[in-house]
């Protein structure tokens, strides 16, 4: 389904005061707005998105994660270093393992997630091969 320009654009020039100022308001500075593309980007990233999701569980160590994403320890080590620089998970040292959860006090990230998995859910992304 395509939809023309007209559908996307005003057809003249025209402002609204009143909701120019509400979505300023709204909006965060600049900075806040980049952290924000990069928590998304971050979330982009199916691989990192899946560790997440997986840590919703509960603690679980590199082999476990490594299991669960059929990836090697080594590329799971990676996506959790990128994962810890962010704030997104956390890791707790116990023994010779090093187990990983959700870096999240409040539950924002795991409501976060899911929040995406209901919008999934609600708009059909998660339709089965040969449904359509």
């Amino acid at each position: 389904m395509s939809s023309s320009p007209e559908a996307t654009t005003c057809s003249g020039r025209c402002f609204h005061p009143e909701s120019i100022e509400k979505a300023r308001t709204l909006l965060p500075d600049f900075e806040h707005i980049k952290r924000l593309a990069s928590l998304f980007s971050t979330l982009g990233d199916p691989t990192r998105l899946g560790i997440l999701l997986a840590l919703r569980s509960g603690e679980l160590c590199v082999c476990d994660l490594s299991t669960i994403m059929s990836m090697s320890s080594s590329a799971i080590s990676h996506q959790l270093r990128i994962l810890r620089h962010l704030e997104l998970v956390k890791s707790n040292k116990q023994g010779r393992m090093v187990m990983y959860r959700l870096a999240d006090d409040h539950d924002h990230i795991a409501r976060l997630l899911e929040w995406t998995l209901e919008y999934g859910k609600t708009h059909g992304l998660f339709m089965t091969m040969g449904s359509s």
